[in-house]
């Protein structure tokens, strides 16, 4: 499985460990990824996501998964996200 936000699409990047000798070796640093389920009022059920924690806060922020997907650009969204936003989109009209 991808270990990729699918909100906003934060993923793994790559760097350095650098030892006090300044020696460097490669490593990961990984998202904070969380399994969460979502309420959607529009579509009356639950929506299950991997999302980042910073993702989280910021759905909290907006007013809920339906507010916030409503008011982003699909541009900024990952795939997984454009999807549910048109299935709101389908199921509000």
């Amino acid at each position: 499985m991808a270990r990729r936000c699918e909100i906003t699409g934060k993923g793994v990047m790559s760097g350095n460990n650098v030892s006090h000798a300044v020696n460097r070796t490669r490593r990961r640093f990984l998202p904070n990824l969380q399994s969460n389920t979502l309420q959607s009022d529009i579509l009356g059920e639950g929506v299950r996501l991997k999302l980042s924690t910073k993702a989280i806060r910021t759905i909290d922020f907006k007013g809920g998964l339906d507010s916030f997907l409503l008011g982003t650009p699909d541009r900024k969204l990952a795939s997984e996200a454009v999807k549910v936003k048109k299935r709101i989109l389908k199921k509000q009209k």
